[in-house]
């Protein structure tokens, strides 16, 4: 439960500007507001594929449905929400090792970067970076939920007067290009916190790492955030909070079916259920039918048995070896881990080696 490109030019369609004030300047007894645009481009990822994906997803023996669905403006909201329960570990225990290590972060990054962060959220593991980077030449963040990308990009600006702030709303699950900005991408450093590997299974963790080795090029870095293997109590209560806020985040994909394609969920009609495979190494989200129902979707009847499940998302646990192994063959090599005391999370930097 994490958020959940290729090539290096790509004309650009759907450009905006969205002016932001980023501070206020006094100068003899007036006081000015200067603005700087965040530059939005939209590359509107389409819900028909959505819709398609869901169809496919809910007619199968084992119901599924993506993650991305996840990721509204509602669900990111409470995505945030869920990063601030006692039970769910990741989020404070990344920010904690960031904080702890951010000069030797920054000093392998290096100055004049472009810092490329693909699933941003809120950002608040970025600014630890902002905070310390030197002279940054832009930050381009990547997400899916638009309305919540700009609101982030639009505090981000705020926050950091000079930055080049360049949101891009787009699926990053996918095959897309970054957009090249004149000559920003010669020191481009991908940013991936928050354990969102662990969302792809394997062999599309793979393919991802290999999108990003292409964008980075030879030499370039990924910062990456990797949940490590742990006590399966810890993990399955980082998963279903007592106050409920994950488990109204995991039906939230049934009301964005209902919202956005006409779907006829009934949300009362199900629960909530998180479980560790100990098997697949992996932390399972599914949501169980109450009740014998049928469920209609763009024109398909889709069957429920009582006790059955739509399997939402999985988060994959690593070893440090595991995904060692993983990195190289991908094209990356591990240069550093920083890990907190209870080596349950991992910060690590990856270089993209040459062919």
């Amino acid at each position: 439960m994490d958020k959940t490109g290729s090539g290096t030019a790509i004309s650009l369609p759907h450009f905006s500007h969205d002016k932001s004030p980023i501070a206020t300047l006094r100068g003899k007894g007036q006081k000015v507001t200067a603005v700087v645009p965040v530059e939005l481009i939209d590359l509107h990822p389409e819900m028909g594929s959505l819709l398609e994906e869901a169809l496919d997803g809910l007619t199968k023996p084992q119901k599924t449905l993506p993650p991305k669905l996840f990721y509204d403006e509602r669900g990111s909201r409470l995505f945030d929400r869920i990063t601030e329960l006692d039970e769910y570990y990741p989020t404070r225990t990344e920010i904690s090792i960031m904080e702890r290590h951010v000069g030797e972060m920054v000093a392998r990054i290096g100055a004049g970067a472009v810092l490329v962060e693909y699933g941003s959220g809120s950002s608040l593991k970025t600014r630890v970076l902002l905070d310390h980077l030197e002279s940054p030449a832009a930050y381009v963040p990547i997400d899916i939920s638009r309305e919540h990308l700009l609101a982030s990009a639009r505090r981000l600006a705020a926050a950091y007067p000079g930055l080049r702030v360049m949101p891009v709303c787009a699926d990053y699950t996918s095959a897309f290009e970054v957009p090249e900005v004149e000559a920003l991408l010669a020191r481009p450093t991908v940013f991936f916190p928050g354990s969102t590997i662990g969302n792809f299974e394997p062999v599309e963790a793979a393919d991802f790492l290999r999108r990003v080795a292409r964008v980075v090029g030879p030499g370039g870095g990924l910062l990456i955030g990797v949940d490590l293997k742990k006590n399966a109590k810890v993990l399955e209560a980082a998963y279903d909070d007592a106050e409920g806020v994950t488990a109204a985040f995991n039906k939230n994909v049934l009301r964005r079916l209902n919202d956005e394609l006409g779907a006829d969920f009934d949300l009362d009609h199900f629960e909530h259920r998180a479980l560790f495979n100990e098997v697949q190494g992996r932390i399972e989200m599914h949501l169980v039918s109450h009740a014998d129902q049928r469920v209609h979707l763009n024109g398909t009847s889709i069957p429920f048995r009582k006790g059955e499940t739509i399997h939402t998302e999985n988060s994959y646990k690593y070893t440090l070896d595991q995904f060692a192994h993983l990195a190289s063959a991908t094209g990356f090599a591990v240069e550093e881990v920083w890990t907190d005391d209870q080596v349950f999370f991992s910060v690590q930097y990856l270089v993209h080696r040459s062919p």
